[in-house]
């Protein structure tokens, strides 16, 4: 249960494990790691040391970026840090990186792998640079931004955020700061191989089956909701099943793969039934099966309907079956997006509040508002707890993790949660897209921001707890 990523994107010795009792035994077995089993024995979100340089010209176009980045690797490699993160437009540039083994188990993919690492740290020198040309943050990223999609999103945040009445650095009065801070987030991947079948039987019953799993991130919505709206049905009237061996070969549900897998697929098969349910009613409406219309419930043509139950009764003991696959343009990849954050920081005790967060996404094909904007709050909130509360400590001598529990291993609570304004940039034109990685991207990198303009000096390391705020301050 949970996202598809870390400790549940592919089997791990515990899967193995059940795997093995349950064909000894004939009979099936459920494995539950305690929550101290799930820190030590699931992998590490690889942490990452940057050394980074940054050269512009004097009219703010970026020129050139140099990167030297370590990641912990735990016993395996995979700890790459995605620079120079979306400013990909600069003639000249390097990046050299190095994984660094340690006993603390593999790396494993933490919601969008290595780029949250890559934006905290190259957000923040935008930033730097900004001031040292005497540029607006948000300015000098318009300058510099080649995504064209994002150059609409930047504009779409700041006004929504109040981004004009922003601050000079460390400039607010009084022990409770506040601040603005931007922040942008890109992720490449998108999905393709799925295959899909319906069968639709004589009482008009509908079963949708493909192989993929749902895991918490509505996929039987979406499959139903395709397949509802190209036969002209209520979502309730398709029985999605998923998840088993037997049926048509799927992509594995995870890496903001998988609505951009199978929402092709099953739209690609809804047509072939659609075509077979047409052929059926046409002679019965006197049409062509081309001129038959699908809404409501009814099939129309001719100037006459027939309900759904009465066109699927004519298949008497037939059971009408279609098979479909994944599709060229029904869905892409390359998700474009930005987040802009308000916080207030009290310099007497070290402690940031969040305040707001608005999240601008690049959403592609909208398939289901509810589920699309339930992907971008969780995103930003694990971004939150990324960003102020998460640490892991490791016993320099063993590798192992001794703050293995919820109590010392701070995440985000919902007193820690913000305002979370979500706003989904549609184009609808690209296809489906996946969201489920790319909010959690900018959230720490636009918090650092705005915890600079709050108080004028910053912050190079996460989490940004009130110790570290206090050092800084001192020093």
């Amino acid at each position: 249960m949970g996202g598809g990523f870390g400790s549940k994107l592919w089997a791990g010795r515990y899967t193995a494990i059940a795997a093995r009792l349950a064909k000894a035994a004939g009979a099936p077995v459920k494995l539950m790691l305690s929550r101290r089993d799930e820190h030590l024995s699931t992998g590490n979100r690889p942490s990452s040391l940057q050394k980074l340089k940054l050269g512009a010209s004097r009219d703010g176009t970026l020129v050139a970026f140099a990167a030297t980045t370590w990641g912990s690797a735990g016993i395996a490699g995979g700890a790459g840090v995605a620079l120079p993160h979306v400013y990909t437009g600069m003639p000249t540039w390097k990046h050299t990186h190095a994984d660094v083994y340690t006993n603390a188990g593999e790396a494993r993919p933490f919601r969008a792998p290595g780029s949250p690492q890559g934006c905290f740290s190259m957000e923040q020198l935008m930033d730097e640079m900004a001031e040292k040309l005497g540029l607006d943050p948000l300015e000098f990223r318009l300058r510099n931004d080649p995504d064209q999609a994002r150059q609409q999103e930047w504009r779409l945040g700041a006004e929504r955020i109040g981004w004009a009445g922003r601050q000079p650095p460390g400039s607010a009065e009084g022990p409770l700061k506040r601040g603005l801070g931007l922040g942008a987030s890109v992720w490449q991947t998108g999905g393709r191989g799925s295959h899909a079948q319906i069968k639709i039987f004589a009482d008009g019953t509908v079963e949708l089956r493909i192989g993929t799993q749902d895991i918490g991130t509505g996929t039987r919505t979406i499959v139903a909701a395709i397949a509802a709206e190209e036969l002209g049905l209520p979502i309730d009237a398709i029985r999605p099943l998923i998840g088993d061996s037997d049926y048509p070969y799927s992509g594995g549900s995870g890496g903001s793969t998988t609505a951009p897998s199978v929402a092709p697929a099953v739209k690609n098969t809804a047509e072939q039934a659609k075509l077979q349910v047409a052929e059926l009613a046409a002679p019965h409406l006197g049409v062509e099966a081309g001129q038959v219309r699908f809404a409501g419930g009814r099939l129309h043509g001719g100037g006459k309907s027939l309900s759904w139950q009465e066109v699927c009764g004519l298949l008497g003991t037939q059971v009408l079956s279609a098979s479909g696959q994944w599709v060229e343009g029904l869905s892409s990849s390359g998700v474009a997006g930005c987040q802009f954050a308000e916080v207030e920081v009290d310099i007497d005790t070290g402690r940031i509040q969040v305040l707001r967060v608005v999240a601008v996404a690049d959403c592609g094909l909208v398939l289901d508002r509810l589920t699309t904007e339930s992907q971008i709050n969780g995103g930003v909130i694990q971004g939150l707890s990324y960003a102020l509360f998460e640490e892991r400590h490791l016993d320099p001598i063993t590798g192992t993790m001794v703050n293995a529990d919820l109590e010392n291993y701070k995440i985000a609570g919902a007193l820690e949660t913000p305002q979370i304004e979500v706003i989904l940039f549609d184009e609808a034109e690209r296809g489906v897209i996946g969201i489920g990685e790319p909010p959690t991207i900018p959230t720490a990198a636009a918090i650092a921001n705005a915890v600079y303009n709050a108080i004028g000096v910053r912050l190079r390391q996460l989490p940004m707890t009130p110790d570290r705020v206090l050092q800084v301050l001192g020093a």
